[in-house]
């Protein structure tokens, strides 16, 4: 018997999911909208207050060709597969994407050599449309390129994305097709008894036939949950500034360095919502919550973007962050199913390229699903097309008109800077998998993301949060649990809110 999405075994008196995910980053949050498809009751688990809030909010954002990774490994393969993916997927679920290509640059003849070395490993990751430019060709292209660049790799599938709003659209058209998520729910013990897995929060305890590790960088925590450690994951910190919309057009491509056994090194890219952005440099850390810029970072990926592009205008910056990639101690991409576990499946090490991997990276996992006996019946009212957002600003003026006298809040602008109005704000909120925090209206709708960084906006926005999810303002949050913006006195002295 099917109850409230759930399978209710009435011999062992419990509620039973298909599958449950752990992790809703771009990884968690693109597997859950595939298997959507399907007809199977599905959960997706969060630990934290939102998703895509960890390495998918702090990402570069850039869908790579695929020409860089060792030819034969998962990486290479699921980013050749993964990539051309992406101009269907974001139509569906109405994400910013944009294939602008990418340039991969030289400074000397050291240099000049890898190029030459990573072309020909593209042609055998069968990359398609790539090419070197001499000096004169590159000028062409990118006039503000540093003088000193003396070649570059041309891939033209290169692209970039908006990544934490492609993980959240993933989850709301998870949540439409009858994904359930849990956030909050952190994974405390995982135990397998009669081909059952049961997974343990501090406040519940989830029961599925099928489990799927996409905890990030936290993936090796969760499988030790289960079994003895089989790999590590050593988190890489990287450190990014975005600048102002006014700078964007400094570059056409996403500009890469010659990479290196750290990763690709520094870019200078436009962002999908058009400001200019550089970093990350590479930093091997010890503590897996660790997302503060320093000094010492800022200073490296302005020098060292300075060699790649000249005239980098310091003075426009906005705001600054660091994100931290899920580097694994195998060296590529941790894909299987445990072989002393059936049914339990790590989706671990899952660095760069895997924003680009992901939706290959969900096929790759439906076949071992498949393959360890999960019966897969594609739904007949699966919707695949998330409901589309309404971008006001990017309307004619009778399409306002029109929109203002339906819904006067769409009349209301909230951010100046970003231009957003309080219909987008709560629309965004009131959707599946919306938003509970300012910062989860910020990565939804970029109210906050402009030039004064939520200076002026922020009140109305707590103001509006606290209105639709009936709280009192004082309760609202900035992000995760804990990140109060106002001070209240019960609170502060440890005595209960009224």
């Amino acid at each position: 018997m099917t109850l409230c999405g759930f399978f209710y075994d009435y011999k062992k008196g419990i509620m039973i999911y298909d599958i449950a995910i752990i992790g809703a980053g771009i990884t968690g949050c693109m597997l859950a909208r595939q298997l959507s498809r399907y007809d199977l009751k599905i959960v997706l688990i969060e630990k934290n207050s939102d998703v895509a809030d960890e390495t998918t909010k702090a990402n570069s954002g850039i869908v790579h060709s695929g020409y860089d990774a060792k030819p034969g490994t998962l990486k290479a393969e699921l980013n050749r597969k993964g990539n051309p993916m992406f101009d269907d997927i974001c139509r569906q679920l109405d994400v910013a994407f944009k294939r602008i290509g990418s340039l991969t640059i030289a400074s000397n003849d050291t240099e000049l050599t890898q190029l030459q070395k990573l072309f020909h490993r593209g042609i055998d990751n069968g990359i398609p449309q790539l090419s070197l430019l001499d000096k004169q060709q590159l000028k062409k292209i990118e006039p503000n390129i540093n003088n000193n660049v003396i070649a570059a790799l041309l891939a033209q599938t290169a692209g970039i994305v908006d990544p934490f709003g492609l993980a959240i659209a993933l989850a709301e058209n998870a949540l439409d097709n009858g994904v359930e998520l849990k956030l909050e729910t952190g994974i405390t013990t995982i135990s397998y008894r009669n081909s059952l897995y049961e997974l343990k929060s501090r406040n519940e305890t989830i029961n599925a036939n099928y489990v799927i590790n996409c905890a990030g960088v936290h993936a090796d925590k969760i499988n030790e949950l289960l079994c003895p450690a089989s790999f590590k994951i050593k988190p890489r910190k990287g450190e990014y500034i975005v600048y102002d919309k006014k700078c964007a057009s400094l570059v056409n491509h996403v500009i890469f360095q010659c990479p290196s056994e750290k990763g690709k090194g520094v870019l200078v890219t436009p962002t999908a919502h058009g400001n200019l952005m550089i970093g990350p440099n590479a930093l091997e850390i010890n503590d897996k919550d660790d997302y503060a810029t320093t000094p010492q970072g800022i200073e490296e990926i302005i020098a060292t973007a300075s060699l790649s592009v000249e005239n980098i205008p310091l003075n426009m910056s906005i705001t600054n962050f660091a994100g931290l990639r899920a580097a694994a101690d195998k060296g590529d991409f941790i894909i299987e199913e445990l072989k002393e576990h059936k049914g339990f499946i790590n989706v671990a090490g899952i660095e760069s390229p895997g924003l680009t991997a992901s939706p290959a990276i969900a096929e790759y996992v439906i076949d071992i699903l498949k393959n360890s006996g999960l019966i897969l019946r594609e739904k007949n009212k699966y919707n695949p097309i998330r409901k589309p957002m309404i971008h006001f600003m990017q309307l004619s003026d009778s399409e306002k008109k029109q929109l203002i006298e339906r819904e006067k809040s769409f009349g209301k602008i909230i951010c100046r800077c970003e231009s957003v109005t309080e219909g987008e704000i709560v629309d965004a909120i009131r959707r599946n998998a919306g938003a509970r925090s300012v910062d989860g209206v910020k990565r939804r709708v970029r109210a906050g993301m402009g030039r004064c960084q939520g200076g002026f906006c922020l009140p109305r926005i707590m103001e509006i949060l606290a209105r639709e999810l009936k709280k009192e303002e004082s309760e609202i949050l900035k992000d995760g649990v804990g990140s109060y913006i106002t001070i209240c006195h019960s609170r502060a002295s440890g005595n209960p809110i009224p």
